[in-house]
């Protein structure tokens, strides 16, 4: 069937958690409804009152309880029009805002269905995998399908008592699995065994060998080369594992960098639809968002931005070492010293009087709270009058054995921070060319007794960062199995204006517990790990900063790791894919302490049947004795 007089009537489903419409909605509307007689808006859950205003300028606004996902959406709105005003449109499409763009006008796509002999079709294809993953496809199969962000269906798949059959008895949806697996996996087969014909507008039936999932795991290639006018919201929040299955995790850089240099597309619009509601986590891995800057060379940008340095020096002894790092900030910054006694202020200003900046001020600061203290308390009388600053203090480490460990801990922080004059600033570069950037750290320590913290970067401190992150209004998602970016040295580079949130508590000295107080899980170990989800909350993102010459230094410590673990693992036959290998050892590991408890519990019936209780009670009275 051929479309003739173009009467389009538009579904579009809309969600957001929080009820707010970002703007890369209404720019994928304002062209949209230049193709469609008519629009309805539903929304799942709430909707507030701005964004009701938006949506309401594009059509009608149906929000409804927040259950059944997409597919009780679409159901809920056909019912809502009804099949006899249905069938008046030579074309129903059924979209969601799970989909952003568009790359080229939408105008474009339906011109050139326009002629096909279709009774349905879509804008991209998943391609046929033999397996039901989501354990509830009527096929046992994921069947080659149109993905149903975007489905169009023609005036003879509408009247037809096939099509009003399949939404009038669609069960209801309870999970994403479900979603897929009883409505978008199969909507197509069903409907193309009945003999309707169907097709996309994104043909590329020739990556079928290439990739299952073309538009998540090639999208620029979609983009470039195939014309398609749309990418997924959720590549950059996707499964890492999944990307790494089936890429080397270069999709999203890609996707990213070709949208922002390539396109007309604004990419505020990506920082606006995902830092608000998914794990930043998620983001920094699939974005690779980790600067490795030159030490050596400096980039031919000349910054404008306010700069400061805030650094707290407790001990003496380490002036001479810590000078050169102050030394790295440029000539026209602000540098503020915090110390906690006049004795070390004087030491400080008598080692420090020849350095010749714009302003050099050193503040005797109550030795409570520590570094933390100096950045929240210390200087909160003028840390919103820069653009950006940079935090450090002087580290020892000292309950690290041997002292290398420790010292080396400090290279990392600082060396990533402040190692040079050339690489300060390029990160002040870094951050103008980058608006969205608002925290800049190190990576995380993971040699010697480190090592564990790739991994659990919470240790014991996630539950007391979440309390701190309710009491200061937080929304932003933080899971205790998602890591924080966080500055686990406490040394970062940062927006001002980003940390607004954390300093619109207005920190005095006695919130913070008196010394010593150096244990995880106290206060200062969640502002440690909060200050990645202020940025944000702020509307900013995290990411990791390294000198090129450290980067080199990790791949090759991280590869060792990862050497070594392949050949115990590989080396005993667990893999050779890392989600199958974290699988089967997790299963070994479980399996193993059943077993070892299996067998305790046995042994324990076994010798109460053999010796009486009064003698058992006395032997464990004995062992415990002696363990003491």
């Amino acid at each position: 069937m051929k479309v003739i007089n173009n009467k389009r009537l538009g579904i579009y489903f809309f969600y957001d958690k929080q009820g707010i419409v970002d703007r890369f909605v209404p720019y994928f509307l304002d062209d949209l409804c230049k193709n469609l007689t008519k629009l309805i808006i539903i929304c799942n859950g709430k909707l507030n009152d701005e964004g009701k205003e938006i949506l309401s300028k594009y059509g009608e606004v149906i929000v409804r309880e927040n259950k059944g996902f997409d597919v009780w959406a679409y159901k809920t709105a056909l019912q809502h029009v009804g099949w006899e005003e249905l069938e008046t449109y030579e074309e129903v499409v059924m979209l969601n805002s799970t989909i952003m763009g568009p790359m080229y006008s939408l105008s474009e796509t339906f011109t050139k269905m326009n002629d096909k002999d279709l009774d349905f079709w879509g804008l991209t294809k998943y391609f046929k995998y033999d397996g039901d993953p989501f354990g509830c496809i009527e096929y046992g199969y994921i069947p080659d399908h149109i993905q149903s962000h975007f489905i169009v269906c023609r005036n003879s798949l509408v009247k037809s008592k096939d099509f009003h059959d399949y939404w009038d008895h669609m069960p209801m949806i309870h999970n994403y699995s479900e979603a897929i697996g009883k409505h978008e996996a199969i909507f197509t087969k069903h409907f193309a065994d009945m003999g309707y014909k169907w097709d996309v507008s994104v043909n590329v039936d020739e990556l079928r060998n290439y990739s299952g999932y073309p538009l998540m795991m090639c999208p620029t290639k979609l983009i470039k080369e195939y014309r398609c006018p749309i990418f997924k919201r959720r590549s950059f929040f996707h499964d890492k594992d999944d990307y790494l299955r089936n890429t080397t995790g270069e999709s999203v850089t890609e996707l990213y960098n070709y949208i922002k240099n390539e396109t007309d597309y604004n990419e505020d619009f990506i920082w606006e639809a995902i830092l608000r509601d998914y794990h930043q986590s998620d983001i920094v891995k699939n974005m690779n968002l980790t600067y490795i800057m030159p030490s050596k060379v400096k980039y031919q940008n000349t910054f404008k931005s306010k700069i400061a340095l805030v650094i707290h020096l407790y001990f003496p002894d380490l002036l001479e070492e810590n000078r050169h790092y102050i030394e790295s900030m440029p000539k026209d910054a602000d540098i503020y010293i915090t110390t906690n006694t006049q004795e070390k202020k004087q030491a400080i200003e008598k080692a420090y009087k020849d350095l010749q900046y714009n302003h050099l001020e050193v503040r005797i600061i109550e030795n409570r709270g520590r570094d933390v203290s100096s950045l929240l308390v210390g200087v909160k009388d003028v840390i919103m009058n820069y653009d950006l600053v940079c935090f450090a203090h002087d580290k020892k480490t000292a309950q690290v054995k041997p002292g290398t460990s420790g010292a080396s801990f400090a290279y990392k922080c600082f060396e990533n921070t402040l190692s040079n004059n050339n690489y300060v600033e390029n990160i002040i570069s870094t951050f103008e060319q980058n608006p969205r950037l608002g925290l800049l750290t190190p990576p995380e320590p993971n040699h010697d007794a480190f090592f564990p913290t790739c991994g659990f970067e919470w240790g014991p401190n996630f539950d007391n960062t979440k309390k701190l992150a309710d009491e200061l209004g937080l929304t932003v998602p933080m899971s205790a199995y998602k890591s924080p970016v966080a500055p686990l040295g406490t040394m970062f580079w940062f927006r001002p204006k980003a940390m607004q949130p954390l300093y619109a508590k207005d920190w005095e000295y006695n919130d913070f517990p008196p010394e010593p107080n150096g244990i995880d899980g106290s206060l200062l170990h969640a502002i440690e790990r909060i200050y990645p989800f202020i940025v944000q909350q702020a509307g900013y993102y995290p990411a990791v900063a390294m000198t090129e010459e450290f980067a080199a230094i990790e791949y090759q410590n991280l590869h060792h790791y990862v050497q070594g673990y392949n050949r115990v693992m590989v080396g005993n036959g667990v893999g050779p894919y890392y989600k199958q290998m974290m699988g089967e050892m997790n299963y070994i590991m479980v399996m193993q302490h059943s077993c070892k408890y299996l067998i305790k519990k046995l042994i324990k019936n076994i010798l109460k049947k053999i010796f009486p209780l009064s003698f058992l009670k006395a032997v464990k009275k004995k062992v415990k004795k002696e363990d003491k």
